[in-house]
């Protein structure tokens, strides 16, 4: 009972320490208490409020390795507070941390090669680091971007091919920035992503707007269009997944929406392909 007693008392400290504006929440009203609220840290940790307040109040429950890191990752645990909340819970040392990872695998390239519509493979800042062919045929060539320019995140909240359509510049920068949230919530490197909002709070009014409000986003789905010179426009509905043999990579696949756009993608990749006339 006293472990479960030292882990109310751990988890209290921790979340007391955060304030709102440091995991991208709005003050709101006044606090009673400082810190965190546990709905709080049990919406950005993905976890049930229940099962949260039930862990914070040391009752029986037993939480999984992911969702203990998932938890260190939120409450901003050190390496020490990380190995210190493992033990408490699960009295064993936590799994090694792991680097991110930014090689692709094999089979994952082989997976983009073999697919007919685009595809690119990001770390968890929204950097670039893989795609197939139809990436530079319908949006760009990475290949020709050094890594720093490479960043997804800033491309879509910052070039100007997307703000075309201000309403739904305005409404996918609101979705990007809550989706982006998540993500930083998790990461174990937030300095890479304090660089991303700093440098985003200084170019970007919707960035500026929308961090501030409470909209968190654990996934993302959405309609694109790209206005291909000679083809003419090519509706896509993008959707992304985790890649299991290597944490920290997201999949992202572009489909064409309907029969039109993929008889167009096809139209282009077969102009691409063509042999120049002597």
């Amino acid at each position: 009972m006293a472990q479960r007693e030292e882990l109310t008392r751990f988890l209290k400290a921790a979340r007391a320490k955060l304030a709102p504006s440091e995991v991208g929440l709005p003050a709101g009203e006044r606090r009673r208490t400082r810190g965190l609220r546990r709905e709080e840290v049990a919406t950005l940790a993905g976890m049930s409020v229940t099962w949260y307040t039930w862990f914070e109040q040391g009752r029986e429950v037993q939480l999984s390795a992911p969702m203990l890191e998932r938890l260190s990752r939120t409450l901003r645990l050190s390496p020490n507070e990380r190995e210190f909340l493992f033990a408490l819970a699960q009295h064993r040392p936590p799994p090694l941390a792991r680097r991110a990872d930014e090689t692709i695998h094999a089979g994952t390239q082989h997976l983009m090669d073999a697919l007919s519509f685009p595809a690119l493979v990001i770390v968890e800042d929204w950097t670039v680091i893989g795609w197939n062919r139809y990436v530079g045929q319908a949006f760009r060539d990475y290949s020709l971007l050094p890594r720093e320019e490479r960043n997804l995140f800033r491309i879509l909240m910052l070039h100007p091919r997307y703000r075309a359509d201000p309403d739904k510049f305005q409404d996918m920068c609101r979705r990007l920035i809550a989706r982006f949230k998540w993500d930083y919530s998790r990461t174990a490197q937030p300095d890479v992503f304090e660089g991303i909002i700093a440098d985003m709070m200084e170019q970007s009014e919707f960035f500026q707007r929308y961090w501030q409000d409470s909209e968190i986003m654990a996934h993302f789905e959405d309609t694109n269009i790209a206005d291909m010179p000679g083809v003419g426009e090519i509706m896509f509905r993008h959707t992304s997944y985790a890649i299991e043999e290597a944490p920290g990579q997201r999949l992202l696949l572009f489909a064409p929406l309907d029969d039109v756009s993929a008889a167009r993608l096809a139209r282009l990749v077969a102009d691409e392909e063509a042999p120049a006339l002597a």
